[in-house]
This record gives C-alpha cells, sequence and structure tokens, in this order.
C-alpha cells in the first residue's frame, strides 16, 4: 500500500515531524561537519534545554538518522555522528535553511506589515 501523508495514522507524518523540527534540523547540519559531544552541542545551539537536547538524539538515534558512541573514560563520555541515512535528509533540508537565511528580511517585513494591519483594525 502506497504511503497517504494525508492519512491521520500514516508513518510518512513521523518523519515530517523530525523534518519540521528545528531542533533535529540543527542537530543534523551540525553533525555533518563532524561529530559531537552532548556538552558541545548543548553549548552550540543555543536555546535547547538539557532535556530537550536529550529527547531529540534519542528520536533522531531510534530514527536510525545519527549514531550514539559511548566512549569508555571516566565519566563515560558519549559522541553522536550523522549515519548516511542523515546524511540524504541533512542534505534536503540545508536548502531550506539556505531559503530562510536569504528570505529573512522579506519574512520579516511581511509580519511587520500584518502586524500593523492587525492593530490598525483593532484600533
Amino acid at each position: 500500500m502506497k504511503p497517504d501523508v494525508y492519512a491521520a495514522n500514516c508513518p510518512t507524518r513521523q518523519i515530517l515531524d523530525r523534518v519540521g523540527d528545528k531542533w533535529a534540523v540543527l542537530i543534523l547540519l551540525l553533525l555533518r561537519e563532524d561529530p559531537m559531544r552532548f556538552n558541545q552541542l548543548r553549548r552550540t545551539i543555543e536555546g535547547i534545554s538539557q532535556k530537550m537536547l536529550s529527547q531529540v538524539l534519542k528520536s533522531l538515534e531510534r530514527d536510525g538518522l545519527i549514531k550514539r558512541h559511548a566512549i569508555a573514560t571516566v565519566p563515560v563520555t558519549v559522541e553522536y555522528s550523522i549515519t548516511q541515512l542523515g546524511v540524504t535528509l541533512a542534505a534536503a533540508v540545508d536548502p531550506l535553511r539556505d531559503w530562510a537565511e536569504q528570505n529573512l528580511k522579506d519574512v520579516l517585513a511581511a509580519q511587520r506589515r500584518y502586524d500593523a494591519q492587525l492593530k490598525d483594525e483593532a484600533a
């Protein structure tokens, strides 16, 4: 049976949830460069909580997009790296990052116009 992303129970939606998660996208794009440890990721990605980072890493690992490697040190060091499957997803979402960066001014201007219009209508 062919997947139907518009059907409520379609597993494709779970994958799209991952793609639509800003934290997942940022982690994948970072790990594309080099493997990183948990605290490196937390310091690099401003605004992500320790709990959220842990949850997203587990989800990405479960989906086969990253792998977790424990290094026998005291305390144990954990390093995360991107899988080949993750590389393909990172390549697919990187153009969205480019688009966001290139169109940031236009989107912000549209938001200001919209907010001003709402303010005028409320007055």
